[in-house]
């Protein structure tokens, strides 16, 4: 029996939640199920306000303008990470600068970015990649002496803390994402945080397409109106209707995880003894939410039969994100801020394992000993 690298969870109440949304008569964006999930991540996260969007690449979009990204301004970025984090501002005229991430956590290096700003700098965008938060505090402090924006690209980070702080409440803007093959999903779906006041009004109008209808709605305006630039960024109220099941039952789903990726993390930690392969690393100040477990073989040949073996023995493994910098559009639109070493490196070595709530004791015991087979002479 097939083992696939992710099944989406139901909860039991999505479709519940669905008919009542129909029964109120409202599917169209905004109605009170979206209400729902902007309160539950305002009061989960602690941020200013939430806003739920289309997806994530909807709320990095938006950020990219409440940050005023005009052509050549430059945003500091890694290049480990999705599409989504480059596209949101070279759609603006923005020219991603990337930098190198660090070998332990695959987040942004802290220690380069300084290095990296010149005066056409605009923004700082961190990847917290596997939910596992990136250096905030020195992060914030660079931001902070060169009079830039911080913009969380918290896609991975639903129910993650750095120093118990939400990831994503911590820059003046983060993002979330409930995609399918995250934590708590809505099959699409993201989410604004925003973080600083001075960006709370503006952001609603463009989620608007650009006019002033959530005050209208509000009574505060007699009739909405084209005030900025924006587009249809929110969801439709199936998609949030069928989310708040999902925030309702997210600590049982991140306790569900986290039991799965402690078991793998115990079971590999004789083979990474060995030198074989290198487990994650989270570090003490870091509450992560077991997004997913990886393992970094020894170079891309080991990664390419591991996933082959694998693959034959019905377990689906993949490798994650082709380095932005080496991509033909990230040639054309960005720039490395120096040599990406440690970027290159990983993502050749990185494979990411089946992690799902609903993964059976006996399901990880085949990915364990299979891996086991492998990893004690079978090719890798």
């Amino acid at each position: 029996m097939a083992i696939p690298f992710n099944k989406p969870y139901l909860t039991g109440n999505e479709l519940e939640n669905i008919a009542e949304a129909h029964r109120i008569g409202q599917l169209a964006g905004d109605g009170s199920f979206t209400r729902r999930c902007n309160q539950w991540l305002e009061q989960r996260t602690g941020c200013h306000k939430a806003l739920l969007t289309h997806s994530c690449t909807a709320a990095l979009e938006m950020a990219a303008i409440l940050a005023d990204i005009q052509p050549g301004d430059e945003v500091i970025m890694p290049s480990y990470t999705f599409v989504s984090t480059a596209n949101a501002f070279v759609l603006r005229g923005g020219v991603p600068v990337f930098v190198d991430i660090r070998p332990d956590t695959l987040n942004i290096d802290e220690t380069l970015i300084e290095a990296a700003i010149t005066p056409k700098t605009k923004a700082i965008v961190p990847v917290h990649y596997a939910g596992v938060a990136c250096e905030m505090d020195e992060i914030m402090a660079i931001a902070e002496r060169h009079g830039l924006i911080v913009i969380e690209d918290a896609a991975q980070g639903v129910m993650a803390t750095y120093k118990g702080k939400a990831l994503g409440s911590i820059g003046h803007l983060g993002c979330y994402s409930f995609h399918e093959t995250k934590n708590i999903i809505s099959g699409e779906g993201g989410a604004l945080l925003i973080n600083d006041p001075l960006l709370a009004e503006r952001a609603e109008i463009i989620r608007e397409k650009g006019t002033n209808r959530s005050k209208f709605f509000r009574g505060q305006v007699d009739k909405y109106t084209w005030v900025d630039i924006g587009s249809s960024y929110l969801p439709g109220e199936i998609i949030a209707a069928f989310l708040w099941a999902q925030m309702e039952a997210a600590s049982e789903i991140t306790s569900r995880r986290l039991k799965i990726w402690q078991r793998y993390h115990a079971a590999f930690g004789q083979l990474e003894q060995q030198g074989r392969v290198r487990r994650p690393h989270i570090p003490s100040e870091c509450e992560q939410n077991a997004h997913m477990y990886y393992l970094l073989l020894n170079d891309l040949k080991d990664r390419s039969i591991f996933i082959n073996f694998m693959k034959q023995h019905g377990v689906f493994c993949v490798f994650h994100y082709v380095p932005l910098h080496s991509a033909p559009q990230g040639e054309s639109s960005g720039r490395p801020a120096s040599e990406l070493l440690f970027t290159q490196e990983l993502s050749d070595r990185l494979v990411r394992l089946p992690l799902w709530v609903g993964l059976d004791e006996w399901q990880q015991d085949v990915i364990d000993k299979s891996i086991e087979y492998l990893m004690g002479g079978a090719g890798c």
